[in-house]
Formats: structure tokens, C-alpha cells, sequence
């Protein structure tokens, strides 16, 4: 049995045992230190919950201090910055999603004179791409009079390219990587590996080529014949949107669309971008706006915990029901 401790009392508050009261009075004695303990227990509790609130503003006051300096200066004429950092998917920070919904806020807010797409990404998948690619051109015809431009920081190569063609003009940087015009599949093959272990693969499918690159079956001439038309029907609709985002400026170079990719300054004599320059040169130099503001939304504590548990399961099953060879601009 749990025994509770009470606490004892002063000898000084003690009634004296002579007293014919002093039952009376040590019960007394008692409820008043209870009391006084009630008191300082409850000036703890307040204590503790103002600290947690306290912690709480602070941690808010962190989070979004970024926004609120940036939405203070979105009431001037400003240039607009979106974001396109990462492996394009998703469920990244760089999926069709997110852009879209910063690019069409960023087009649509009176005091932006022009927007920034700021790209530093190997690519990803050839869907969000061209989601985003299409996106852009359509805001354009919306708003013709404000002009968007594609600023290269490390690399834009593949999916990333394939947005940035879709801006008025492309800048980047002398050691940027740029281009990589070309789509890819990867799995492995270990079916002789299994033959020399002994293992045994069990695979039930409804449908012939159901389990078509299976990394423990053979690669089936059929099936390598399939996925190639599969991937230059993909390459094609890639060239398409470079040609006709880039038109004229691009040079003569059978190696263009080959997978290659270069550095910022020889893609500029190629043709895969218009200069050399960072986004604070294009929003003071071209657009007029020296002014920055993010619209690229930030996401909170919260969401980033329940997307990496979400990523982390989706891939744990992706990986179970074996669909790791999924196409990529990358």
C-alpha cells in the first residue's frame, strides 16, 4: 500500500498537550499549513504554464518572423521570389503544389513588378515538372505585362530545366550545371546472383508484363524494347518544351538534348541561358525592383514532421510492392 507523506510542522506551531483544546488546535495548525501549501503549489502551476506559453510566442515569433518582414514588404513595389530548391516530387518542398501556388500570387500581386524563379535543383519527376512548365505559361498569357525570369544557383538540370524554359529569360551563374535534357530509369538486375545463392523468387502476377523490371528477373528483350519507347516518347515532350521555350537562341549542337550538362558559361554560349547573373542582378538590373520578397510558402514545424513520417512510410511501401524504378528527369 502507497503511504502519502504529510509534511510536519514546525515545532513552534505545535498546541501544547496540556491544552484541553489541543486536538482542536492541532487540526487547525493543520488545515493552515495545507493551505499555505495549496498556495505555493498553485503560484508553481501559473509559474510553469506562463513559462510554456512564453516558450510557445517565442518559438511562433521564430517560425514566421521570416513571413512577416516579408509581407511588411510586399506593400511596396517589390520583385518576387519563388523557390524551386530540392529534388522536384511530390511530396517535396519543390512540388508542382507549392510553386504553383506561390507563382500564382506572385503574378497576381499588383505591387510585383516582375517574378523570380530561383532554382536550385537536379531535377525530379517529369509530371511536377511539367505541371509547373505549364503553369507558368499560362500565367504569363494572363499577365503579359510582367515578365518572369529563371535565375540558376548550383545546378538546374533536367526537371529543373524543363520549368526554367518556360521563364522569359534564364541567368545563372559561370559554375552552375546546367542542361542534363534527358529522362532516365534505374533498378538492378540479380537474377544470376539468385541462381548461384540458390534462392528461389516468388512472383504472382495478373497480367504478362505485370512484373516488368523486376530486379530479379532477367531484363526480357520485349521489356528493354518497351520502356526505351517509353523513355524517348518522355525525351521528346522534354526537347518539345526546351525548343519552344528557348526558340532561336539555342545553338546548332547535336549534344544539346544527348543528357550532357555544362556550366553556367557554356551554357550561355549554347543557348541554354541568356547570361550570367545572380536574382539580386535581375531584380535591380532587369525588373526594375531591387526590393526581394519571398512567396514561397515556409512550412511550419508541425508539417514537416508529418511529411517525413508520410515519406517515410510511402517509400517503406514503395519499396515492398517494388516500384523503385520510377521515371526522372534527373
Amino acid at each position: 500500500m502507497k503511504r502519502w507523506p504529510f509534511r510536519q510542522l514546525p515545532s513552534s506551531q505545535l498546541p501544547d498537550p496540556d491544552d484541553p483544546n489541543w486536538e482542536r488546535a492541532l487540526i487547525n495548525s493543520m488545515a493552515v499549513e495545507f493551505l499555505r501549501d495549496q498556495r505555493r503549489g498553485r503560484r508553481w502551476g501559473l509559474f510553469f504554464k506562463l513559462a510554456a506559453l512564453a516558450y510557445v510566442v517565442v518559438l511562433l515569433a521564430v517560425v514566421y518572423a521570416g513571413n512577416l518582414s516579408e509581407s511588411v514588404g510586399a506593400g511596396k513595389e517589390h520583385t518576387a521570389l519563388v523557390k524551386v530548391d530540392g529534388m522536384i516530387a511530390s511530396d517535396s518542398d519543390a512540388s508542382a503544389d507549392k510553386i504553383i501556388t506561390a507563382l500564382r500570387k506572385a503574378f497576381k500581386e499588383e505591387k510585383a513588378k516582375g517574378v523570380i524563379l530561383r532554382i536550385n535543383s537536379p531535377g525530379g519527376s517529369p509530371v511536377q515538372s511539367g505541371y509547373v512548365n505549364d503553369e507558368i505559361r499560362r500565367l504569363k498569357n494572363k499577365y503579359p505585362d510582367k515578365p518572369v525570369y529563371a535565375v540558376a544557383v548550383d545546378a538546374c538540370a533536367s526537371g529543373a530545366y524543363y520549368i526554367a524554359v518556360a521563364a522569359d529569360e534564364i541567368y545563372v551563374d559561370k559554375a552552375s550545371l546546367i542542361g542534363s535534357i534527358g529522362v532516365r530509369i534505374g533498378s538492378f538486375g540479380f537474377s544470376r546472383a539468385m541462381e548461384e545463392l540458390g534462392i528461389e523468387r516468388r512472383l504472382l502476377v495478373a497480367g504478362e508484363h505485370k512484373g516488368i523490371l523486376d530486379p530479379f528477373a532477367p531484363l526480357e528483350p520485349f521489356d528493354q524494347e518497351f520502356i526505351q519507347r517509353l523513355l524517348d516518347g518522355l525525351h521528346q515532350q522534354f526537347i518539345d518544351a526546351v525548343k519552344e521555350g528557348r526558340g532561336d537562341r539555342l545553338a546548332q549542337n547535336d549534344e544539346l538534348f544527348s543528357g550532357l550538362f555544362w556550366t553556367g558559361a557554356e551554357s550561355v554560349e549554347l543557348g541554354l541561358a541568356d547570361g550570367l547573373g545572380s536574382s539580386s542582378f535581375v531584380a535591380r538590373d532587369l525588373i526594375g525592383a531591387e526590393e526581394i520578397v519571398t512567396y514561397s510558402r515556409k512550412r511550419d514545424i508541425l508539417e514537416k514532421l508529418t511529411e517525413q513520417l508520410g515519406t517515410s512510410i510511402a517509400s517503406t511501401w514503395a519499396r515492398l510492392i517494388g516500384a523503385e524504378g520510377m521515371v526522372s528527369l534527373r
